[in-house]
Protein backbone atom coordinates (compact mmCIF):
# COMPACT_ATOMS: atom_id res chain seq x y z
CA UNK A 1 0.00 0.00 0.00
CA UNK A 2 2.00 3.35 -1.28
CA UNK A 3 -1.47 5.80 -0.32
CA UNK A 4 -4.36 6.38 1.50
CA UNK A 5 -7.49 8.07 1.50
CA UNK A 6 -8.74 10.97 4.23
CA UNK A 7 -11.41 8.50 6.20
CA UNK A 8 -8.93 5.19 6.03
CA UNK A 9 -8.63 4.41 9.40
CA UNK A 10 -7.18 1.07 10.09
CA UNK A 11 -4.22 0.74 7.18
CA UNK A 12 -1.48 2.59 6.87
CA UNK A 13 1.09 3.34 4.06
CA UNK A 14 3.40 0.05 3.88
CA UNK A 15 0.77 -2.62 4.64
CA UNK A 16 1.02 -5.48 2.53
CA UNK A 17 -2.79 -5.64 1.38
CA UNK A 18 -4.86 -7.82 -1.04
CA UNK A 19 -7.90 -6.72 -2.29
CA UNK A 20 -10.93 -7.29 -4.24
CA UNK A 21 -11.40 -4.44 -6.89
CA UNK A 22 -14.03 -4.02 -8.91
CA UNK A 23 -11.99 -3.15 -12.09
CA UNK A 24 -8.62 -1.61 -12.90
CA UNK A 25 -6.60 -4.49 -11.53
CA UNK A 26 -4.33 -4.86 -14.55
CA UNK A 27 -2.26 -2.01 -13.32
CA UNK A 28 0.83 -1.17 -11.16
CA UNK A 29 -1.52 0.99 -9.05
CA UNK A 30 -5.18 0.95 -7.93
CA UNK A 31 -7.89 1.87 -5.84
CA UNK A 32 -9.16 -0.45 -3.44
CA UNK A 33 -11.80 0.25 -0.33
CA UNK A 34 -10.63 -0.04 2.73
CA UNK A 35 -13.66 -2.37 3.47
CA UNK A 36 -12.57 -4.70 0.88
CA UNK A 37 -8.82 -5.00 2.19
CA UNK A 38 -7.36 -8.04 3.55
CA UNK A 39 -4.02 -8.46 5.00
CA UNK A 40 -2.03 -10.98 3.21
CA UNK A 41 -1.08 -13.97 5.67
CA UNK A 42 1.93 -14.74 7.07
CA UNK A 43 4.23 -17.08 4.87
CA UNK A 44 2.58 -16.33 1.96
CA UNK A 45 3.92 -14.23 -1.10
CA UNK A 46 2.71 -10.73 -2.82
CA UNK A 47 2.55 -13.18 -5.94
CA UNK A 48 0.80 -15.70 -4.46
CA UNK A 49 -1.78 -13.25 -1.93
CA UNK A 50 -2.49 -12.10 -5.75
CA UNK A 51 -4.74 -14.87 -6.33
CA UNK A 52 -6.51 -14.91 -3.05
CA UNK A 53 -9.72 -12.32 -2.75
CA UNK A 54 -11.26 -13.34 -6.55
CA UNK A 55 -11.69 -17.01 -5.60
CA UNK A 56 -11.72 -16.72 -1.95
CA UNK A 57 -14.62 -13.98 -2.13
CA UNK A 58 -16.51 -15.96 -4.57
CA UNK A 59 -16.49 -19.09 -2.86
CA UNK A 60 -17.29 -18.29 0.62
CA UNK A 61 -19.94 -16.20 -0.98
CA UNK A 62 -21.46 -18.59 -3.02
CA UNK A 63 -20.81 -21.85 -1.63
CA UNK A 64 -21.26 -21.02 2.08
CA UNK A 65 -23.44 -17.70 2.29
CA UNK A 66 -25.67 -18.57 -0.58
CA UNK A 67 -25.91 -22.32 -0.88
CA UNK A 68 -25.14 -22.28 3.03
CA UNK A 69 -22.95 -25.77 2.67
CA UNK A 70 -22.67 -27.62 6.15
CA UNK A 71 -20.46 -30.65 7.61
CA UNK A 72 -20.63 -34.19 5.88
CA UNK A 73 -22.71 -32.86 2.92
CA UNK A 74 -21.31 -33.59 -0.17
CA UNK A 75 -20.39 -30.63 -2.99
CA UNK A 76 -20.11 -30.99 -6.80
CA UNK A 77 -17.79 -28.97 -7.89
CA UNK A 78 -17.13 -28.37 -11.91
CA UNK A 79 -14.12 -27.27 -13.23
CA UNK A 80 -12.29 -28.32 -10.07
CA UNK A 81 -8.53 -27.92 -11.63
CA UNK A 82 -10.06 -23.82 -11.78
CA UNK A 83 -8.47 -21.00 -9.47
CA UNK A 84 -12.22 -21.41 -8.21
CA UNK A 85 -12.53 -25.16 -8.00
CA UNK A 86 -8.94 -25.38 -6.21
CA UNK A 87 -10.35 -22.85 -3.26
CA UNK A 88 -13.48 -24.75 -3.27
CA UNK A 89 -12.14 -27.76 -2.64
CA UNK A 90 -10.10 -26.76 0.32
CA UNK A 91 -12.67 -24.47 1.77
CA UNK A 92 -15.32 -27.88 2.00
CA UNK A 93 -12.94 -29.95 2.95
CA UNK A 94 -11.83 -27.56 6.23
CA UNK A 95 -15.31 -27.37 7.63
CA UNK A 96 -15.77 -31.21 7.30
CA UNK A 97 -17.68 -31.58 3.82
CA UNK A 98 -17.13 -34.18 1.10
CA UNK A 99 -16.25 -32.95 -2.41
CA UNK A 100 -16.53 -34.18 -5.74
CA UNK A 101 -15.33 -32.62 -8.53
CA UNK A 102 -15.29 -32.34 -12.89
CA UNK A 103 -12.06 -32.17 -14.72
CA UNK A 104 -11.56 -32.35 -18.10
CA UNK A 105 -8.10 -34.96 -17.81
CA UNK A 106 -6.60 -37.58 -15.75
CA UNK A 107 -3.63 -35.29 -14.56
CA UNK A 108 -6.21 -32.45 -13.37
CA UNK A 109 -8.16 -35.00 -11.49
CA UNK A 110 -5.35 -36.34 -9.98
CA UNK A 111 -4.05 -33.16 -8.68
CA UNK A 112 -7.65 -32.42 -7.33
CA UNK A 113 -7.42 -35.65 -5.21
CA UNK A 114 -4.04 -34.77 -4.23
CA UNK A 115 -5.94 -31.28 -3.48
CA UNK A 116 -8.18 -33.49 -0.69
CA UNK A 117 -11.05 -33.83 -2.96
CA UNK A 118 -12.93 -37.41 -2.20
CA UNK A 119 -13.64 -37.70 -5.90
CA UNK A 120 -12.65 -36.70 -9.65
CA UNK A 121 -14.59 -37.01 -12.79
CA UNK A 122 -13.21 -36.96 -15.97
CA UNK A 123 -15.50 -35.58 -18.28
CA UNK A 124 -14.15 -36.22 -21.19
CA UNK A 125 -14.29 -40.03 -20.36
CA UNK A 126 -16.79 -40.66 -17.81
CA UNK A 127 -20.71 -39.49 -17.19
CA UNK A 128 -20.82 -37.13 -14.05
CA UNK A 129 -24.43 -37.49 -13.75
CA UNK A 130 -23.86 -41.54 -13.54
CA UNK A 131 -21.02 -41.51 -11.53
CA UNK A 132 -22.64 -39.15 -8.83
CA UNK A 133 -24.96 -41.36 -8.48
CA UNK A 134 -22.75 -44.47 -7.47
CA UNK A 135 -20.86 -42.04 -5.50
CA UNK A 136 -23.53 -41.13 -2.87
CA UNK A 137 -25.69 -44.75 -3.41
CA UNK A 138 -28.33 -42.59 -5.89
CA UNK A 139 -28.71 -39.84 -3.03
CA UNK A 140 -27.34 -37.16 -4.91
CA UNK A 141 -24.94 -34.18 -3.89
CA UNK A 142 -26.42 -31.76 -1.92
CA UNK A 143 -24.95 -28.50 -3.43
CA UNK A 144 -23.06 -27.69 -6.85
CA UNK A 145 -21.08 -25.31 -7.82
CA UNK A 146 -21.29 -25.02 -11.72
CA UNK A 147 -19.32 -22.52 -14.07
CA UNK A 148 -20.64 -24.29 -17.05
CA UNK A 149 -23.89 -23.92 -17.77
CA UNK A 150 -26.18 -24.86 -21.26
CA UNK A 151 -26.55 -28.34 -20.93
CA UNK A 152 -25.09 -28.71 -17.71
CA UNK A 153 -28.55 -27.51 -16.10
CA UNK A 154 -30.71 -30.33 -16.05
CA UNK A 155 -27.71 -32.72 -15.58
CA UNK A 156 -27.15 -31.02 -12.84
CA UNK A 157 -30.47 -30.75 -11.25
CA UNK A 158 -30.34 -34.93 -11.91
CA UNK A 159 -27.17 -34.72 -9.42
CA UNK A 160 -28.86 -33.15 -6.95
CA UNK A 161 -29.97 -34.79 -3.47
CA UNK A 162 -33.76 -33.72 -1.72
CA UNK A 163 -33.27 -29.90 -0.90
CA UNK A 164 -29.96 -29.82 -2.80
CA UNK A 165 -28.75 -26.71 -3.70
CA UNK A 166 -27.69 -25.55 -7.39
CA UNK A 167 -25.33 -22.23 -7.56
CA UNK A 168 -24.54 -20.73 -11.26
CA UNK A 169 -21.61 -18.67 -11.00
CA UNK A 170 -20.59 -18.27 -15.14
CA UNK A 171 -21.88 -19.84 -18.27
CA UNK A 172 -19.21 -20.99 -20.21
CA UNK A 173 -21.12 -23.03 -22.58
CA UNK A 174 -23.75 -20.78 -22.99
CA UNK A 175 -27.06 -18.97 -21.20
CA UNK A 176 -29.81 -20.97 -22.72
CA UNK A 177 -31.06 -24.68 -21.34
CA UNK A 178 -34.44 -26.86 -21.63
CA UNK A 179 -35.20 -28.32 -18.80
CA UNK A 180 -37.74 -30.29 -16.89
CA UNK A 181 -39.23 -28.61 -13.85
CA UNK A 182 -40.91 -31.82 -11.95
CA UNK A 183 -37.57 -32.96 -10.67
CA UNK A 184 -37.67 -29.12 -8.58
CA UNK A 185 -41.02 -28.89 -7.20
CA UNK A 186 -40.45 -32.58 -6.13
CA UNK A 187 -36.98 -32.83 -4.73
CA UNK A 188 -37.43 -29.12 -3.03
CA UNK A 189 -34.59 -27.92 -4.98
CA UNK A 190 -33.00 -24.46 -4.60
CA UNK A 191 -31.50 -22.69 -8.01
CA UNK A 192 -29.37 -19.82 -7.35
CA UNK A 193 -26.61 -17.92 -8.57
CA UNK A 194 -24.81 -14.84 -8.12
CA UNK A 195 -21.98 -12.21 -9.85
CA UNK A 196 -19.70 -10.10 -7.31
CA UNK A 197 -18.52 -7.26 -9.68
CA UNK A 198 -21.92 -5.39 -8.97
CA UNK A 199 -22.62 -5.50 -5.35
CA UNK A 200 -21.35 -2.69 -2.78
CA UNK A 201 -18.55 -2.61 -0.79
CA UNK A 202 -20.92 -2.90 2.22
CA UNK A 203 -21.71 -6.63 0.68
CA UNK A 204 -18.25 -7.32 0.18
CA UNK A 205 -17.34 -6.20 3.10
CA UNK A 206 -19.23 -8.41 5.26
CA UNK A 207 -17.57 -11.71 2.59
CA UNK A 208 -14.25 -10.12 3.94
CA UNK A 209 -15.10 -9.77 7.45
CA UNK A 210 -16.03 -13.46 7.46
CA UNK A 211 -12.95 -14.54 5.97
CA UNK A 212 -10.90 -12.34 7.97
CA UNK A 213 -12.32 -14.74 10.59
CA UNK A 214 -12.76 -18.11 9.69
CA UNK A 215 -10.29 -18.54 6.75
CA UNK A 216 -7.32 -16.31 7.15
CA UNK A 217 -6.22 -18.01 10.22
CA UNK A 218 -6.29 -21.57 7.89
CA UNK A 219 -3.76 -19.74 5.12
CA UNK A 220 -1.41 -18.84 8.07
CA UNK A 221 -1.45 -21.82 9.18
CA UNK A 222 -1.24 -23.90 6.07
CA UNK A 223 -4.05 -25.74 6.48
CA UNK A 224 -4.86 -24.38 2.88
CA UNK A 225 -2.96 -22.60 0.27
CA UNK A 226 -2.85 -21.05 -3.00
CA UNK A 227 -2.02 -22.33 -6.15
CA UNK A 228 -0.72 -20.54 -8.67
CA UNK A 229 0.29 -22.48 -11.97
CA UNK A 230 2.31 -19.78 -13.55
CA UNK A 231 3.05 -16.12 -14.07
CA UNK A 232 3.24 -13.06 -16.83
CA UNK A 233 4.46 -10.18 -16.81
CA UNK A 234 1.44 -7.58 -17.00
CA UNK A 235 2.92 -6.51 -20.76
CA UNK A 236 2.59 -10.76 -21.07
CA UNK A 237 -1.49 -10.26 -20.55
CA UNK A 238 -1.93 -11.45 -23.76
CA UNK A 239 -0.29 -14.28 -23.37
CA UNK A 240 -1.88 -15.21 -19.69
CA UNK A 241 -4.99 -14.70 -21.11
CA UNK A 242 -4.08 -17.80 -23.91
CA UNK A 243 -3.35 -20.28 -21.52
CA UNK A 244 -6.22 -19.46 -19.89
CA UNK A 245 -8.46 -19.80 -23.01
CA UNK A 246 -6.25 -22.87 -23.29
CA UNK A 247 -7.46 -25.11 -20.11
CA UNK A 248 -4.03 -25.86 -19.49
CA UNK A 249 -3.55 -24.62 -16.75
CA UNK A 250 -4.09 -25.89 -12.77
CA UNK A 251 -4.53 -23.06 -10.18
CA UNK A 252 -4.34 -19.47 -11.15
CA UNK A 253 -2.38 -17.33 -13.74
CA UNK A 254 -1.01 -14.14 -11.84
CA UNK A 255 0.50 -10.86 -13.62
CA UNK A 256 3.30 -9.65 -11.85
CA UNK A 257 4.24 -5.92 -11.87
Amino acid sequence: MVAIGAKVSYLKIGDPVCALVTGGGYAQYCLASEAICLPIPKNISFTEAAGLPETFFTVWSNVFDRAKLVSNEWLLVHGGSSGIGITAIQLAKAFAAKVVITAGSEKKCQFCINMGADAAINYNTQDFVETIKQLTHNQGVDVILDMVGGDYFPRNLSCLAFDGRLVQIALQKGDKSTINLLPIMLKRLTITGSTLRARDDDFKAAIANKLRKHVWPLLEAGTIKPVTHSTFALTEAMQAHQLMESSQHIGKIILTV
